[in-house]
């Protein structure tokens, strides 16, 4: 037991025990706003971000026997899922109350979906992979189905987890091939055995193409995205946001995990299905988005499209062999993820705020006019809308810049003529976006009626809103934090 180090996992203990602890307070909890419920969670996932924003920096220690691996990494993911968890349940609140889902649940649900995310970015062991994967995914499948007496909502249920658990087991399969190929559970021990080059090489590759698989669908890239968009598109718009916002981040950790750590010798491979998820991702995603009338469905592909962008830095690492682009390509990759969810965020926290009691604002057409309305939110989502596209100052740009500047460093004739398909690709995107901005600002509004939205959402909206324009203009900060916790 003295390897256990319970220190060094203080806040997952922490929020486990809040979890609990917010689930017993809701019994006795007659309010129908749920006021200290909420407050409960949200002072919780408060003080476990601060826990591991105040221990970046800190050395890398092991902890539960070699189990979890807590490090900048580790700390970073889950201190920005914490974060985007509390601007989540900010923006869903009124929504939840307006269609009486707003019940211990959706409390409970949320941290144990943060708890599952904090163990996927700190495992050390394939077990601890897969605990977290499946704590933070049936979570997520609850909360999808929350509004029960909802046909839609249940179908999206039913679709996420029938196609989670398929992905789930590919992951499982991989896993298993690669324990058997290795003979170890421990991500740097399998690390240690694929190196000594004493293992079959065609099980490691099979191996790996079953992880890819199911980190593809974790996710959300093609031709892994068939549940996106009718789960985005069916889940209640609270949910959408639960399941778009901190499960990217830690689908990110699991694959650097898993990938960066554990399989980097075997990057030759597994690189090469990356590179054609990603521009298999950004021909979908932007492709197809353009068909889309539905908001959600829209922002849907989009998110696939975006999730191409993700990949296309991981699979710059690498080159020939050579790991000295390592941390400049996944760094860009972690910066785009943690920007991504930050955009997407405020755009689902709008289609939220503009819903109200028997009327959901999922239609591109229920922005018409909105600068009419609210000139204000207008101004907000068009700078959503610009970042998603890559706009210069907005923080997306940077984003998508980071990502290319990784890929040219590769030096790969390759790599230069997937960054110009990256950029076309990216134009024909702009299309979709800029419709949605056409439609606020120059549509007829065909409802006048005006906007209303709690103070805390309508505060929290700028400030995200200004966050997307001000880490555009000074990227700098976040981009060395993202390089920091990637440092050897």
């Amino acid at each position: 037991m003295n390897d256990m180090n319970w220190v060094a996992v203080y806040p997952e203990i922490l929020l486990l025990v809040l979890a609990c602890v917010v689930a017993l307070v809701d019994l006795f909890v007659t309010d129908p706003r749920r006021t200290p419920t909420y407050w409960l969670t949200q002072l919780s996932l408060a003080v476990v971000g601060a826990m591991h924003f105040a221990a970046m920096g800190q050395p890398q220690v092991e902890a539960m026997q070699g189990m979890l691996v807590v490090d900048s990494l580790s700390h970073l993911l889950s201190g920005f899922s914490a974060f985007a968890l509390i601007i989540t349940l900010v923006y869903a609140r009124p929504y939840a109350e307006s269609r009486e889902l707003l019940k211990g649940e959706l409390f409970t649900l949320s941290l144990l979906t943060l708890l599952g995310v904090n163990v996927m970015v700190a495992a050390n062991n394939f077990l601890t992979v897969y605990l977290g994967l499946e704590l933070m995914s049936l979570s997520l499948y609850a909360l999808t189905a929350l509004r029960r007496d909802h046909t839609i909502s249940t179908e999206a249920a039913m679709k996420y987890f029938v196609l989670g658990a398929l992905a789930s087991g590919f992951l499982l399969y991989g896993l298993s091939m690669m324990y058997g190929a290795t003979g170890s559970l421990s991500i740097p021990r399998v690390a240690e055995v694929i190196a000594s080059g004493t293992v079959n090489k065609g099980v490691l590759v099979l191996g790996v193409v079953f992880v890819v698989a199911g980190l593809g669908f974790k996710l959300g890239a093609a031709p892994f995205h068939m549940w996106v968009p009718d789960v985005y598109q069916g889940a209640p718009t609270a949910a959408t946001l639960l399941i778009g916002g901190a499960p990217k981040l830690a689908a990110l950790g699991m694959t650097l995990r898993l990938l960066g750590d554990g399989m980097i010798d075997l990057a030759r491979d597994w690189q090469q299905m990356m590179l054609v998820m990603a521009v298999a991702s950004l021909v979908v995603g932007n492709l197809a988005a353009i068909a889309q009338t539905n908001l959600k469905r829209m922002l849907a592909y989009s998110t696939i499209s975006q999730m191409g962008f993700v990949v296309l830095g991981l699979a710059s690492g690498v080159v020939n062999g050579d790991t000295a682009l390592v941390q400049n390509a996944y760094s860009s990759s972690l910066f785009y993820a943690i920007t991504y969810v930050l955009t997407t965020l405020g755009s689902f926290g709008l289609i939220m705020l503009l819903s109200r009691q028997g009327f959901e604002s999922e239609q591109i057409s229920d922005l018409a006019g909105l600068f009419k309305r609210s000139p204000w939110y207008a101004l907000v989502m068009a700078i959503y809308m610009f970042s998603l596209t890559g706009i210069p100052p907005m923080v997306g740009f940077y984003g998508k810049l980071a990502v290319l500047q990784a890929m040219i460093a590769t030096g790969q004739s390759l790599y230069l003529w997937l960054a110009v398909i990256a950029v076309m690709l990216s134009l024909i995107g702009a299309f979709y976006y800029l419709r949605v901005v056409k439609v606020m600002f120059f549509d007829e509004p065909a409802d006048t009626s005006p906007l209303n939205a709690p103070a805390d959402a309508r505060i929290v909206m700028s400030l995200n809103g200004a966050a997307v324009l001000v880490l555009g203009l000074v990227p700098s900060g976040l981009l060395a934090l993202c390089a920091r916790a990637l440092a050897p």
